[in-house]
């Protein structure tokens, strides 16, 4: 299981996009729901996903949360009802911001090519900046697939849809878009919109760990260029 692969079988639609999202910070509350929420709910919410990302989900306790926010273990009862529901509030969270990011990064780069192979590119190469920008995010997904045997499915599921299939669906929409207008030659847009992920994004995110092992700056514009080139080969048209 890997963060922005799994496919989603549902129609692509445009108007889905969460455009209403809100910006991303890095690793942060969203703006929109700090301001409802509660102060110490968010330093709660900022203490677990450090701990999490630092010693996994089963490593963690409430105790360490309460330490690192500096509240009480009571007034973290007080929010979140044990420790796997603070673990999905912040998983679900994190997913939200980072797809809702995406797919305004595929927005800004898809929407109007100019050159088809250099906006790909470019785009690849913004959502690989993600991994820094969103180092406790990523951080997560590694406890994530680390310990998946020891997550409730439920939850796991839950990241999948709000993450994951979210960024799988927007990207499917775009290859449908590009063979509609004749950029690209895409029998099935879900299967295109995964291989481009695995052959940019993927090919930088796994092997460094998801940025835990970062990788020079000259090499990540080299894999994702060689992707992009190995995706056009494969669905560019001819000629």
């Amino acid at each position: 299981m890997t963060e922005q692969t799994a496919p989603d079988a549902r129609p692509a639609d445009p108007a889905a996009t969460p455009a209403t999202a809100p910006d991303a910070t890095p690793d942060a509350t969203p703006a929109a729901a700090r301001r409802g929420m509660p102060e110490k709910r968010v330093a709660i919410a900022r203490a677990a996903r450090t701990v999490f990302g630092r010693e996994g989900y089963t490593r963690t306790s409430v105790d360490a949360i309460a330490a690192e926010a500096g509240v009480s273990k009571r007034t973290i009862y007080n929010h979140f009802a044990d420790k796997e529901q603070l673990f999905r509030s912040v998983i679900l969270e994190g997913a939200t911001t980072v797809a809702a990011t995406q797919a305004k990064i595929a927005d800004r780069h898809l929407r109007k090519i100019v050159d088809l192979r250099t906006d790909l590119v470019d785009f690849g190469l913004e959502r690989v900046d993600s991994l820094t920008t969103f180092a406790e995010h990523w951080a997560l997904v590694r406890t994530i697939e680390a310990e998946a045997l020891h997550i409730r499915p439920a939850v796991l599921e839950a990241w999948q849809d709000a993450g994951p299939r979210e960024t799988h669906r927007v990207l499917t929409h775009w290859m449908a878009e590009f063979a509609e207008r004749g950029l690209l030659v895409v029998p099935d847009p879900a299967e295109a919109a995964r291989m481009l992920n695995l052959l940019t994004f993927l090919a930088v995110a796994q092997p460094t760990f998801y940025g835990a092992l970062p990788m020079p700056a000259e090499r990540i514009a080299e894999v994702v260029e060689h992707g992009v080139a190995a995706f056009l080969a494969v669905y560019g048209t001819p000629g």
